[in-house]
């Protein structure tokens, strides 16, 4: 398993993480959601693991120079309380699933 981290809050990528794991997450059970190709400004009041379905992201995170790449069969994370700028370089379809811990 690959991770990629930022500083600070940090958004974890795991790439393309085997079918037990997605198994293990439930991931199939939870809400999907899709959006263009685009910029979208975001801030998580709740942490979100995401898988993508298809899609490529660069997500360049707020006040720091690291800008995190993930896509389709990835698996990630954005901790609580992080703010990140998505540039949605090809138009994204996911499952998605909040822990408001």
């Amino acid at each position: 398993m690959e991770a990629t981290r930022a500083p600070g809050l940090s958004i974890t990528v795991e790439k393309n993480p085997p079918e037990a794991r997605l198994l293990q997450l439930g991931v199939k059970s939870w809400p999907k959601w899709g959006c263009p190709p685009g910029r979208f400004p975001l801030k998580f009041d709740a942490a979100l693991t995401c898988y993508l379905v298809k899609g490529r992201v660069r997500a360049a995170v707020k006040g720091s120079r690291e800008c995190v790449e993930f896509g389709a069969g990835d698996v990630v994370v954005f901790p609580k309380g992080l703010s990140c700028t998505w540039d949605v370089v090809v138009g994204v379809d996911k499952h998605y699933n909040f822990d408001p811990s």
